[in-house]
């Protein structure tokens, strides 16, 4: 199956569950190399999910040397050090995991007005990261202070527990309603039903567009 037909699939899913072409897909594309990027972008796919900066890096400057085809929309969705903040920033459109005001500080440091979405520890899952519920408004608020913009939230299912994962993403939905906050990055291959039922603006996708992720070592910069 074709990257555009899976990408059909992926929207056919969105619609059953609710949602319309309102719904963004991220394709996410960490741990492929970027032979899938430009196979993405032929398949009418813009926007792109990474979460290693080092591979992230090198796949952009790679896509971005490429002649007569537009250019992708870069989402870093992963969790972040500080330290990788600097050699990211000029390739982000879109920081989706901002959880903490030091990694806020820096963006704002290195990025300017940075569009960028509050993670939310929707699962009390810690090993995901993502910043405690009850702390959610006064980061929000802090990230305005320092000149980001912030678009709205994201949030991670459970790994294990659908109900879980539903309870996460409605209760991300409706913080996200409390703060004026529109976009909400909630849902993956194996949940975004769950999510878009819960009112998810963008979705990020890997396998059901591209299949298993490759071990790392085989990507080819």
């Amino acid at each position: 199956m074709s990257i555009e037909q899976r990408a059909q699939a992926v929207r056919r899913r969105i619609e059953a569950a609710g949602g319309d072409d309102r719904v963004q897909l991220i394709g996410v594309t960490k741990g492929f190399g970027p032979e899938v990027v430009r196979s993405a972008l032929d398949a009418g796919i813009v926007d792109f999910g990474e979460s290693y900066a080092q591979e992230f890096v090198a796949k952009a400057v790679a896509v971005s040397e490429d002649g007569g085809q537009s250019g992708p929309t870069w989402h870093f969705i992963g969790r972040l050090q500080r330290n990788k903040v600097r050699s990211i920033a000029p390739w982000v459109s879109l920081w989706h995991s901002v959880d903490r005001e030091r990694l806020a500080i820096e963006i704002a440091k290195h990025a300017g007005s940075a569009a960028v979405l509050v993670q939310v520890d929707a699962t009390a899952e810690p090993a995901k990261g993502g910043c405690p519920p009850a702390e959610v408004a006064p980061l929000v608020k802090r990230c305005s202070e320092l000149g980001l913009v912030v678009r709205g939230l994201m949030a991670m299912g459970h790994a294990d527990d659908p109900d879980r994962t539903s309870e996460a993403f409605a209760s991300t939905n409706e913080l996200a309603d409390r703060l004026g906050l529109v976009e909400r990055s909630m849902g993956m291959s194996g949940d975004l039903e769950a999510a878009v039922a819960a009112g998810s603006t963008m979705v990020r996708v890997g396998t059901a567009l591209f299949g298993p992720r490759p071990p790392r070592a085989e990507v080819k910069h």
